[in-house]
C-alpha cells in the first residue's frame, strides 16, 4: 500500500506546477518543519510554491531556513495542494480558503479523519517530519541541508528530544542521518526546545504560580490577563505543557489557554503508557495522540475547566 501511495503522490507532484502547502494553526516545531520541508524539496525540484500558515511563524522557529518565505494567506491559485501534520481540515484555519478537501494530507496523529485525496497517514510514526525522512526520495525530491535542518526540528520538537513514548530506533537513526545531511543537532534541539524569551519566562510564571493537582490530574490556567501582563505575543502556552507534564505526581497534565475570541485552547498530556488522552480530546472535537492531545472549545474559561477536568477524571477512574 505505501509503494501505492508513493507512487500516487509521486505522480501528482511531478504533474503539478503550482503548489499549495498549508499546516495547522498555532504551528509548533513538526508543523513548521514539515511544512518548510515539503515546500523547500518541492521549490529545488523547479515547482512554484506557496506556504502558508494561517498564525504565521513564531519567533522560537524564525531561524528555520526559508521560514520568510512563508505566507499567512495564499495569493496564488495552485494545482496541488497539500496539508502536512494536521489531523482535521478546520485546523488548517484560513490557509486552504479558496479549497475543498486537499489533494495530499500527511499526517502521524491517530485522531486524523483521512480528509484529503490521498492521504498518507503514519500513526505510529513520532512525527510527521519522520514520515518525510522516509518518503521526500521516493517522490524523486532531494533532502538538502536545509531541508534536513526542518526535517531534523521537526523530530526533534515532536519526541522532546527523544524523551516521548513513541521515539523509536528508526527516529534517531533518521535524526543522525539529517545530522550527516549538514543539520546542525545542538543549535536547532537549544532553538527549538531550550530558549525562551524574557516574555515567554514570565508568561511561564503567572502557569507555574497558579498550579492545581487532585485526584491525579496536574492543571494550569492562563488567562488573556496573563499574556498581556508578561508581554508575551503568542496565542498559546509557550510550550509550558512540556514543564508541567514532567510533574511526578500528575497521572494527566493540563493546560487552559484563553484565547480572544471566546474560545480556550486545552492540551492535555500523559507520561503513562496505559492512558490515552486522545480519546478525551476527541470528546471535545480535537484530537491528537495517546500521550499528547488538545481541542478548541468556545465558552468560559472557568466553565470549561470544570468540563474538561470531569472528562478526564472519568479516564483515570477506569484504570
Amino acid at each position: 500500500m505505501t509503494n501505492e501511495l508513493d507512487r500516487s503522490i509521486k505522480e501528482r507532484l511531478q504533474a503539478a506546477q503550482r503548489v499549495l502547502i498549508v499546516s495547522h494553526v498555532r504551528p509548533d516545531g513538526d508543523a513548521i518543519g514539515s511544512l518548510l520541508a515539503t515546500g523547500l524539496a518541492l521549490i529545488a525540484s523547479g515547482k512554484r510554491v506557496e506556504m502558508v500558515l494561517s498564525d504565521g511563524v513564531p519567533n522560537s522557529f524564525r531561524h528555520l531556513p526559508g521560514c520568510e518565505r512563508i505566507l499567512k494567506s495564499q495569493r496564488n491559485k495552485a494545482d496541488l495542494s497539500i496539508v502536512v501534520d494536521c489531523s482535521d481540515l478546520k485546523r488548517v484555519g484560513n490557509a486552504l480558503q479558496n479549497y475543498g478537501n486537499p489533494d495530499i494530507v500527511i499526517d502521524h496523529h491517530q485522531t486524523n479523519g483521512s480528509f484529503g485525496v490521498i492521504n498518507l497517514i503514519e500513526a505510529k510514526a513520532p512525527a510527521t517530519s519522520s514520515i518525510l525522512v522516509e518518503h521526500l526520495p521516493a517522490w524523486g525530491l532531494t533532502i538538502t541541508p536545509e531541508v534536513a535542518a526542518n526535517l531534523l526540528t521537526g523530530l526533534v520538537t515532536d519526541t522532546l528530544g527523544f524523551r516521548t513514548l513513541n521515539t523509536t530506533a528508526t527516529c534517531l537513526r533518521q535524526a543522525a542521518e539529517m545530522m550527516e545531511l549538514g543539520a546542525n543537532l545542538s543549535q536547532l534541539y537549544y532553538q527549538g526546545l531550550v530558549r525562551r524569551t524574557m516574555a515567554a519566562a514570565r508568561y511561564w510564571g503567572a502557569g507555574l504560580g497558579n498550579l492545581h493537582f487532585k485526584n491525579g490530574i496536574v492543571w494550569t490556567a492562563l488567562t488573556l490577563e496573563d499574556r498581556t501582563q508578561s508581554g508575551y505575543s503568542g496565542n498559546d502556552d509557550a510550550d509550558l505543557i512540556n514543564m508541567v507534564s514532567v510533574i511526578d505526581e500528575g497521572q494527566i497534565s493540563i493546560i487552559f489557554v484563553e484565547q480572544t475570541n471566546d474560545t480556550v485552547k486545552i492540551s492535555w498530556r500523559t507520561q503513562n503508557n496505559n492512558l490515552d488522552v486522545s480519546k478525551i480530546a476527541m470528546v471535545f472535537n480535537g484530537g491528537g495522540h495517546k500521550a499528547a492531545a488538545g481541542a478548541d472549545i468556545s465558552g468560559k474559561l472557568n466553565e470549561i475547566i470544570e468540563r474538561v477536568l470531569a472528562e478526564t477524571g472519568k479516564i483515570l477512574k477506569k484504570r
